[in-house]
This record gives C-alpha cells, structure tokens and sequence, in this order.
C-alpha cells in the first residue's frame, strides 16, 4: 500500500488540490504534480522510486535520439529502447518466474532472486514504450522538456494499477488544460464511486474468495466453487474498474481527461466484445503497439490468429509471473478464435450472455489459483462436485452471512448499466434537485467508504502487483 487510505483521503489529496489551486501557472502546478507523485510513489517504493525516474529520464532521451536519426537508424534506436525498458520488466518480474521454470524442467536447483517487485512496474513500463513508439511513428513530436515526460509517466492517480495512458492521448493536455468548480465536483464523484467499489464491494467479497480459495480440497463441493468463481469475477471487477474510476476522476480533478477503462463487461455477450468492454486501455495498447505492427489481420486467416495468440500470450504474462497467467490470456485467445469460426452472435442473446460469463468466470479461476492443480480442482467441482457432506455445507453456509448476500445483490445491479440509465432519468426529471441528490448520495457514500477503511478492512488493489 502507497499512502494509508484514510491518509491519502484526509490529507494528502485535499493538500495537493488546494495547493493546486493556489499556484499561479500551468507550469509550476505541473511542477508540483511531479513532486507529489514522486513522493506517493516513494512512500512505498523508497528505492523503486529511482528506478522509475530512471526509466523515466531513459526514455526521455530515446525521445530526443530518434529527432536526430535517419529512418534506419531510428528503427535501430525503436528496438534498442524497446529492449531495454522490457528488460527491465523482465529482470524485476518474471526472473524468478523463469528460474522455475527452467527447475521444474531440468530438475535443477538454481536459487531463484527473489527480487521484490516494484510496485505497477508493468503500468509505467508500457507508457514509457508508449511515448517512445509515439515519437518514432512521428505521431507526436518528442518532448524537449524532460519534466513533461516525467509528469506524463509518474502522474499519480494512474501510476501504480492504470489505466494505461497512451502518450498520443494526452500530450496536448500537458500543456493547455483547464477544470471548473463543476468539472472537479464531478471528478470528485467519480472518485467517491471508484471508492465505494472497492471499499463496500470489493473488499467484502473478497473475504469470501480468499476464503475459498484458501481452504481444504475436501470443503469444496459444487456450491462453494461456484460462489468462489462468482466473489471473485465480481471481486476483481469491482477492484480495477473502481481504481479506474478514482484515477478517471482524480484526473477530472486536475484537468486531465482519461479514456475509460471498463464499459460494463459483464453484460457481453461474446469474448470479443468482452475484451471491447475490460482493462481497454491495456487491449488497445496491446493493438496498436504489438498486433497491428505484427501484420493484424492483413496476412491471412493463419497469420491473424497466430498474432491473436501472440497478443494473448502477453496479455496472461503481463498479469504477473506464474504460468496460470498465461494459461488465462490463453484461454481468452482460444475462444476469440473459436468465434471467428462458430457463429456465436447467432445466438439467442441470453444464450450468448451465458456463455461469455461462463467463459470469463471460468478464466477468473485460473487467474486466482495460486497453482495450475488448484484452478483445475475447483472448475472441476464447478460442474462435477455433488458431494454435500456436513463439512462442504458448513463451509458454504458460513460464508453466506447477510453481509455476503447483500453485496452479491449490489454487485449483480453494479455491473450493469441500469443504475446510470436510472440516474441519467432522474436528472432530466428532476433537474437541479436531483443533482443535488447525486451529491448528498456520494457524500453518504464517502462516509461510509471512511468508516470501513476506519475499521481496518482494507485490502490493496489486486492490480498493485501488476
């Protein structure tokens, strides 16, 4: 965890938007963005903290080098910085991943590193590729001020789990934004409902997943799989997509505009649309920045699904450093390619709803297990375990409390769009008072978020690790 969450809320976000505000320039408010958010990343990375800057100042001159460089030598400085910067990835990631590997094959005993891992390396690594591939593509010019680029990689709302923001689109706004006292008040609501998703959400369904999870092969039974594959998918829906919002609306606050991250995914009804609607930032990053460059869909039905299975690999190995990673970007590719042959949007819409929430919730489980074997046992007894001894029930019917079932309820509305339609009826009915509605309802929400996080009920972002 960077600051405490009641820190973070109580002081450290009121000081810096009202010292914000106060400074007279764009330039120097950048400036003091800069400070703050090495200063939130050092809180908890105190000597990763160098390794960002100097990934950050890296960077900056693969910028500037490709500005004095013929086209074949610019390719040579393109490869040379994408190395580097996936090195980096790779030595601080996946070395101990690989070092396995290598044991579990050979039957060697090389000591794995052990290396801690920086805090949302896998974030700020893609935006610095993303502004040197920028640059190269002459899609935007390369920064002469380091400071620009420097606030553009290190800006705290989406520094540590996103979304990742490309460089295309957000350069102009380095340089000319603005926010009004309505723009920073609807920041500040989009902010409260990302925090309400985790704090009221989230968290309290993962007590229930790590709860299942973690117990004893001969406790699960078909009931309790299924609710750990359902507090999960839902759990880390409401974990990413809620920081999403809080860096969406921490963005809105400071004049910044994001691109949304999540667009209801739960009410697909394909895993292409899936995959439209989840984490868009990292799947339009990996389109334009890998499955584009290596021909896309222009070399043939061969070609175009070895290049989906390439993006997909990647995809399961950016999520962290353990093959059931990979097996779950896998997954997904599989039934991309699946689709271009079976004609799934022929189905009856229900159908088709069911089958893409089965696909991903079965996914879900393979991202959570902590091994191969153990994602394997509990989808398994996901459609086999019809054993309801006293201990498989007693496990189940623990886990069912009040608490529990009012959250699955406010989850299965949450993840549709039907509160927002209701909300956006409201406005246009009600006018000015049910704005002000709006506003007394997040304050509520806010209030509660504190009391919770008072409690001592706080769990990290799943996407912390990432």
């Amino acid at each position: 965890m960077v600051f405490s969450s009641l820190t973070f809320l109580c002081v450290f976000l009121p000081v810096v938007l009202a010292v914000y505000y106060l400074l007279p320039t764009l330039r120097i408010r950048n400036i003091l963005l800069i400070v703050v958010s090495l200063l939130f990343y050092a809180y908890g990375e105190p000597i990763y903290v160098l390794l960002m800057i100097f990934s950050i100042v890296m960077n900056y001159l693969f910028g500037r080098w490709l500005d004095s460089q013929n086209q074949t030598r610019r390719k040579a400085v393109l490869f040379l910085a994408v190395i580097i910067n996936l090195g980096l990835l790779v030595i601080f990631k996946y070395t101990d991943m690989i070092l396995q590997t290598i044991n579990s094959i050979s039957g060697s005993q090389i000591p794995l590193v052990g290396l801690a891992l920086p805090i949302g390396i896998s974030f700020f690594t893609f935006q610095a590729l993303s502004y040197v591939i920028d640059v190269y593509r002459k899609e935007v010019p390369s920064q002469k001020n380091l400071w620009n680029v420097m606030l553009y990689i290190s800006f705290f709302p989406q520094l540590i789990a996103g979304p990742i923001v490309k460089y295309h689109d957000i350069a102009q706004q380095i340089h000319t934004r603005t926010a009004d006292s309505r723009e920073i008040a609807e920041g500040l609501r989009r902010f409260i409902l990302g925090l309400s998703k985790k704090v009221l959400l989230s968290n309290t369904l993962a007590i229930t997943a790590d709860a299942l999870f973690g117990a004893a092969p001969a406790e699960i039974n078909i009931l309790s799989a299924w609710l750990a594959a359902i507090c999960y998918m839902l759990q880390i829906y409401f974990d990413f997509s809620g920081y999403s919002d809080m860096a969406i609306g921490l963005g809105h606050m400071f004049g910044f505009r994001f691109l949304e991250n999540f667009r209801y995914p739960y009410i697909s009804t394909s895993i292409k649309e899936f995959w439209r609607r989840w984490h868009i930032s990292l799947s339009t990053w990996f389109k334009e920045y890998l499955y584009i460059p290596l021909g896309g869909n222009r070399k043939g039905l061969a070609r175009t699904c070895l290049n989906k299975m390439i993006v997909f690999f990647c995809t399961g190995l950016w999520h962290g450093a353990n093959w059931t990673f990979v097996l779950w970007g896998l997954w997904h590719g599989a039934f991309l390619l699946l689709e271009q042959v079976c004609p799934i949007h022929k189905l009856q819409k229900g159908l088709a709803h069911i089958y893409a929430l089965l696909v991903v919730c079965i996914g879900f489980v393979l991202f959570r297990a902590d091994t191969l074997q153990q994602g394997v046992f509990l989808i398994g007894n996901m459609f086999t375990g019809w054993e309801f001894t006293h201990l498989q029930m007693t496990t189940v019917l623990e886990q069912m409390t009040p608490l529990l079932i009012l959250t699955l309820l406010c989850s299965f509305v949450g993840c549709t769009p039907w509160l927002p339609k209701v909300a956006q009826w409201c406005c246009e009915k009600g006018g000015q008072k049910a704005e002000t509605v709006g506003y007394v309802c997040s304050f509520l929400l806010l209030l509660l978020c504190m009391l919770s996080l008072s409690s001592g009920t706080y769990n990290p972002f799943i996407y912390f690790r990432f």
